[in-house]
């Protein structure tokens, strides 16, 4: 019988290996590890609105949003103190505790008195209280950055988080620039105010010096809460990010984020959380507050991710 050779086969095409030019911008995410950017979403802005919705309603994005109020809980009252015997304890400077309190007011939408009034009673020159707000500061704010980390490298797909040490040299980081950013604003906002009355020969009880100082203050506000959405989708992430891919993004939840205040305090009274929580209201409006924050933090993150993956697409086409 003659031996009839088979008819050859080609193998199987294997799947290219390397990455797309549009995946391969940037650095990786871990050592030997492939880049792995976000999908681009094609559709315009409309798709993109309706993936950020998709989004928002994942449980995993609910969960890191309830572990970062939490934490913003513990880390605010220690925050508030620290502020507040700075101003007085070092720089002995009763405008800078006005513009704390002020400040305060201007980013709590509920409770505001109440808060102040008790934070100011723990201000005095005892080292015990200085040193415990710095220590619950330090464990506050890792308990705030570890989960938003885990949830911004999930956006950004990222496949390996930072080790532990290195997430909690991260946190410090960011928890001291939040602190000299908060610092900044209270020198700048006592200075304009002295600016302010001296231009007004000390009459400082009328209308147009309270309009200017506080429309003065709530810009200031409003740049204070853009850095630090700025300083979060830029620092935090465990890969290289370009800065202008989150600028906008942060400037744009940062003014949203104001309104959402001014919202939220409008709709408090319709809530009646005084019928349901007595004297929890305060901690209870300040939880969901934090909670709402969350949610627009992580929001403003995903849409500046597939904005990101968009750009890169597009420029990978044009190549």
């Amino acid at each position: 019988m003659p031996f009839i050779t088979p008819p050859y086969e080609a193998e199987p095409s294997k799947p290219s290996e390397e990455p797309s030019e549009a995946q391969a911008e940037g650095v990786k995410s871990a050592p030997g590890e492939r880049e792995v950017w976000p999908e681009p979403i094609e559709g315009g802005t409309g798709a993109q609105l309706v993936a950020l919705l998709r989004y928002l309603t994942q449980t995993d994005v609910h969960t890191y949003a309830f572990s970062v109020a939490a934490n913003v809980i513990l880390s605010l009252f220690p925050f508030i103190v620290l502020l507040l015997t700075i101003s007085r304890v070092i720089f002995h400077s009763p405008a800078m505790v006005t513009v704390v309190s002020q400040l305060m007011y201007s980013y709590l939408p509920v409770g505001q008195d109440f808060v102040m009034r008790n934070m100011t009673l723990l201000v005095h020159p005892h080292k015990g209280v200085q040193f415990f707000s710095v220590g619950m500061l330090l464990v506050s704010s890792t308990g705030v950055f570890l989960p938003l980390e885990v949830a911004l490298n999930n956006v950004w797909r990222v496949t390996k988080n930072r080790s532990y040490l290195h997430n909690q040299a991260v946190s410090l980081g960011l928890a001291l620039s939040v602190g000299l950013l908060a610092m900044f604003s209270i020198g700048v906002s006592s200075a304009q105010q002295a600016v302010l009355g001296f231009l007004f020969m000390g009459h400082t009880q009328n209308i147009f010096y309270a309009v200017l100082s506080k429309g003065f203050l709530s810009v200031l506000a409003t740049f204070s809460s853009v850095m630090l959405f700025f300083l979060i989708y830029w620092i935090l992430p465990n890969r290289k990010i370009p800065a202008l891919a989150v600028l906008p993004t942060a400037i744009v939840t940062g003014l949203l984020w104001e309104g959402a205040k001014h919202l939220y305090i409008l709709t408090l009274p319709h809530l009646n959380f005084q019928d349901v929580y007595g004297p929890f209201q305060i901690s209870v409006g300040l939880m969901l507050w934090a909670f709402l924050s969350g949610l627009m933090l992580l929001a403003g993150a995903h849409f500046s991710a597939t904005r990101h993956a968009m750009r890169m697409a597009h420029a990978a086409e044009a190549d």
